[in-house]
């Protein structure tokens, strides 16, 4: 086993081990994945067609991404979203319909996105500071904000107002809005930096990244680990069957020669003997 053809031989079945413990390794780094992009990639502003296609959910790497749109508010859609907490306080959100420009939207038809434009913790603020938002007519502006995916629909507690809302669902809110005849609409809302008059900003801090584990990499980590206990395993096997050999070559001979020489004494001294 000290032949240098073994040692070579083990020396190779080593680098080939740590190539596949490396690579092992290296699927089990892959295994757990993040699901938010690089640290600090949501605050960068994009424009919102970069990361959203109207009607089409938005992917979890972009949700929170914050963006740029430019569009015009329709004065009559503006609509209470009640529930809704703003650094641990509970209030209303003041959520808007806007139009946004078809350059901004990539699109040749009208499309629609929601907007939570600010909160209030008074009902009554939130509804005087919706009342002025639709007295100000429907001038062109430019938002920058975050992009967050829809919300589930909530039915109306059936004892109070059927108009309530406490959740930002596009569909709803679709279901409400006017001139929606035609109308393509973003399967997300966007929550406004800074806030109108009367209403306090909305507080939207960045995403958490959350980790996942993808259990076909780990089997693939595991597969490189075996791989590499093979390779040592079969050149501990190589090895030894050599040896073996080596051991069976040396002293079978000799020990056949003993038998069949004490053979052949004996026969002679049984044929003398008489």
């Amino acid at each position: 086993m000290l032949r240098p053809q073994w040692i070579l031989a083990l020396v190779l079945a080593l680098l080939v081990a740590g190539a596949f413990a490396w690579l092992g390794r290296w699927q089990l780094e892959r295994a757990v994945q993040s699901n938010v992009a690089a640290t600090g990639a949501s605050e960068t502003v994009v424009p919102l067609s970069t990361v959203a296609r109207p009607g089409s959910a938005i992917r979890d790497d972009v949700t929170g991404q914050k963006v740029t749109v430019r569009g015009t508010f329709s004065a009559a859609d503006y609509r209470l979203v009640g529930d809704r907490l703003n650094k641990g306080a509970v209030g209303y959100w003041v959520v808007g319909h806007l139009t946004v420009d078809r350059e901004n939207a990539g699109q040749t038809s009208t499309v629609a996105l929601a907007v939570a434009r600010g909160w209030s913790a008074s009902r009554d603020a939130a509804t005087s500071a919706m009342r002025a938002l639709a007295r100000a007519g429907d001038e062109p502006v430019v938002l920058t904000g975050r992009l967050l995916p829809t919300e589930a629909p909530v039915p109306p507690d059936p004892k109070g107002d059927p108009q309530a809302m406490t959740t930002v669902s596009v569909a709803a809110l679709i279901n409400v809005w006017s001139e929606m005849d035609n109308a393509d609409a973003y399967e997300a809302y966007l929550v406004q930096k800074g806030a109108p008059a009367g209403l306090t900003a909305i507080d939207s801090p960045p995403p958490i990244a959350q980790n996942t584990v993808n259990w076909l990499n780990i089997f693939y980590a595991v597969e490189w680990v075996v791989f590499a206990g093979f390779a040592v395993y079969m050149w501990y096997r190589l090895t030894k069957d050599a040896y073996e050999r080596a051991v069976e070559e040396a002293n079978g001979p000799s020990a056949g020669s003993g038998t069949e020489v004490g053979r052949g004494t004996g026969e002679s001294s049984r044929t003398e003997g008489p």
